[in-house]
């Protein structure tokens, strides 16, 4: 097959495929989410109530686990530093480049991503807000760092909700005043728990940038052509 006919034949519309194939990447992160949140709940209810039993206090069902300190504290710790990254990510990638990284934009040439779209031209299928325009389309084009900035404030204060009830647990068994949610955030305890979260995730990030140089994995739009050069930048 010549370049020119595999060239057509990529750009004639494809059949509708379903709606499972359609969203099978995110289903399948929910199913995973799904899957390990459960399986949290469980074991952390289990540890929970192992830890109530050596105190002399009774065990808690899964369900009774739910509404207690230690869950909020141990689930939004995680998810603060997971919006964090992901909304960093967003942003960050809007001005900085990594020569040779499929997670940069190019850096020899104009990215579409970059294009204003006020000067797009208008189509039936063109999201309301560009066709609305104003302030309307001036908070569209940043809604994505918007959603991960209003889902981290959330985690981070749920977080800090959860974490003063499970302190103040603690300091009254061992004959100590409680806290509240902003004596808590005062703490070392609290931004040690941010802290050896938020690491990790822009470790993730910068080994993920710095290693699809190198490497590979076909088949992903992660990572480049397999026989794409280490410089060449970004999809």
């Amino acid at each position: 097959m010549t370049n020119a006919a595999s060239k057509q034949r990529s750009t004639q519309p494809r059949k509708d495929s379903g709606w499972v194939k359609d969203h099978g990447l995110m289903l399948a992160n929910i199913g995973l989410f799904l899957l390990f949140f459960g399986g949290m709940v469980f074991s952390g209810a289990a540890a929970y109530s192992e830890d109530q039993l050596a105190h002399g206090e009774p065990a808690v069902t899964a369900l009774q686990y739910l509404g207690t300190g230690s869950f909020l504290e141990a689930t939004f710790e995680n998810w603060e530093s997971e919006f964090l990254q992901m909304g960093m990510y967003v942003i960050l990638t809007v001005f900085l480049f990594q020569k040779g990284s499929s997670e940069s934009k190019p850096m020899d040439r104009a990215a579409p991503q970059d294009e204003d779209p006020r000067d797009a031209a208008l189509k039936a299928a063109t999201p309301w807000p560009v066709r609305r325009g104003g302030w309307v389309l001036k908070l569209y084009e940043h809604s994505l760092s918007i959603m991960f900035l209003l889902l981290f404030v959330a985690s981070m204060t749920l977080h800090a909700i959860g974490g003063s009830e499970e302190y103040s647990s603690e300091q009254q068994s061992h004959g100590q005043p409680p806290v509240t949610v902003l004596g808590y955030l005062a703490t070392s305890r609290f931004w040690f728990e941010s802290f050896q979260n938020w690491q990790s995730e822009f470790l993730a990030v910068a080994v993920l940038v710095g290693a699809s140089v190198y490497l590979r994995e076909r088949g992903s739009p992660e990572s480049k052509p397999v026989a794409e050069p280490h410089y060449e930048t970004g999809a």
